[in-house]
C-alpha cells in the first residue's frame, strides 16, 4: 500500500511538474527583449497601456494619427485611445485631473495657470509651427477687399474674428496688428467659436478679416470667399502655434511617456517624408484621409501644410513670447517661466533611441 502511494505520489509530482514547466515557459516568451525594427534599441511595455489622447484629429495631429494607423504606438506596447473635447480649457482641465494623458492643443491662460498651482502638467513637443510660404494657420482677408486690404494699417477699425480670447488665436491677431502699430483694441475684435462659421461671415460679409487654421484656408480660398493675404513668416516667424501637452497621468509615468514620444517622433519624420520630400505622400494622404476631418485628397494638395518638427523640438521664443503676452495682461496667477512649462527630455530620449532626423 505504501509502494502503491509512494508511485502515485511520483506521477502527480512529474505531472505538476511538467504543468508547471508548461505555464511558465511561454510567459518567459512572451517577454520583449528588443524593440520593433525602426527602434530596436527600445523595449515595449510588457503590459498594453492605454494612453487617452484628447485631440480634434485635424491634420496636425499626424503625429498621433500617423502612429496609429502604422502602429508605432502598438509596437511600444501602447493603445491610443482619443477623446474629442469642445474647448482647449475642458481638454486642459482633464489633463490636470489626470482624467487625460496627453492633449494635442494650443497656448492659453488656463494651461499656465493649471502649472501655477503645482500641477505636473508639461509642454513637451511641436505640433505645428508656420513653414515659411506655407503658412497653415494665419490672417485671410474677405476676398472682395483685395486692393482695399493691402498693408497693416489698413487692418484698422476693420471686423477681424478669431474663435477665442486669451489664447493663441488673440496672440496670434495681436501680432499681425503690431506690425502696424496696433493691437487688438483698435479693430473690432469678433469672437466667432467655430472655423466653419467663419467662413460664412466672410460670405455674407459681417467681417472684414479672420485668423483661419486648414483645411478652411483652402476651403475658402477654393469657394471665393477668402485671400490668404500676407505669409504669417512675415509677422509671426517665431509662432509656435500648437503643442503637445503632458498631463500628471504621463509625467508620473516616464516608461509610457518616452515611448509615447518616440513614436511620436517617428510619426512626424513620416509626415515630412511625405509633405516636404514627396516620399511616401500617397500613403499619408490615405492614413490622414481615414484618421482626420479632412476627408478629401484632393484637399491636401491645395492646403498649405502644417510645419511640424521632424526631431520633435518645440520653438522656445514662441513660448516665451506667449508667456510675456499673458503676463502683460495680467491674465496669469503665478510668474510661470519657461523651465517651468517646457519639459525637453522626452524627445531627448527620443532622439537617443531615433537619431536626428536627416
Amino acid at each position: 500500500m505504501m509502494k502503491k502511494t509512494g508511485v502515485i505520489l511520483s506521477a502527480v509530482f512529474l505531472a505538476l511538474t511538467l504543468v508547471l514547466g508548461g505555464c511558465g515557459q511561454p510567459q518567459t516568451a512572451r517577454v520583449a527583449t528588443k524593440g520593433p525594427a525602426w527602434a530596436p534599441s527600445l523595449v515595449p511595455l510588457q503590459q498594453e497601456t492605454i494612453v487617452k489622447v484628447g485631440m480634434k484629429q485635424v491634420v496636425s495631429d499626424a503625429g498621433v494619427l500617423v502612429g496609429m494607423a502604422k502602429g508605432y504606438y502598438k509596437d511600444l506596447g501602447i493603445k491610443i485611445e482619443p477623446v474629442q473635447f469642445n474647448t482647449g480649457q475642458e481638454m486642459i482641465n482633464a489633463l490636470a485631473a489626470g482624467q487625460l494623458d496627453v492633449g494635442a492643443t494650443v497656448t492659453a491662460s488656463g494651461l499656465f495657470n493649471a502649472m501655477s498651482r503645482d500641477i505636473p502638467v508639461k509642454i513637451v513637443a511641436d505640433k505645428g509651427v508656420n513653414v515659411p510660404g506655407k503658412g497653415y494657420y494665419r490672417l485671410v482677408i474677405r476676398k472682395d477687399l483685395v486692393g482695399q486690404i493691402n498693408d497693416f494699417a489698413d487692418l484698422r477699425g476693420r471686423k477681424i474674428a478669431v474663435v477665442g480670447t486669451a489664447s493663441l488665436d488673440e496672440i496670434a491677431l495681436d501680432r499681425v496688428l503690431n506690425k502696424g502699430g496696433m493691437t487688438t483694441k483698435d479693430v473690432d475684435l469678433q469672437v466667432i467659436r467655430s472655423f466653419p462659421d467663419m467662413l460664412v461671415s466672410l460670405g455674407n460679409k459681417s467681417i472684414d478679416a479672420a485668423m483661419l487654421i486648414e483645411p478652411f484656408i483652402a476651403v475658402g480660398v477654393a469657394k471665393g470667399l477668402a485671400d490668404p493675404w500676407k505669409d504669417p513668416s512675415s509677422y509671426d516667424p517665431d509662432a509656435q502655434t500648437a503643442l503637445l501637452v503632458f498631463g500628471t497621468s504621463m509625467t508620473t509615468r516616464p516608461d509610457v511617456a518616452n515611448r509615447f514620444m518616440t513614436a511620436y517622433v517617428k510619426s512626424l519624420r513620416d509626415y515630412n517624408d511625405a509633405f516636404f520630400k514627396d516620399k511616401g505622400k500617397k500613403e499619408l494622404i490615405d492614413i490622414l484621409c481615414k484618421y482626420s476631418v479632412v476627408k478629401d485628397p484632393v484637399m491636401y494638395e491645395k492646403m498649405f501644410p502644417v510645419g511640424l518638427n521632424p526631431d520633435g523640438y518645440l520653438r522656445l521664443k514662441g513660448i516665451e513670447m506667449d508667456l510675456a503676452w499673458y503676463k502683460q495682461r495680467n491674465l496669469l496667477k503665478a510668474d510661470i517661466k519657461l523651465p517651468d512649462a517646457v519639459d525637453n527630455n522626452y524627445v531627448d530620449f527620443a532622439l537617443n533611441v531615433l537619431g536626428k532626423y536627416k
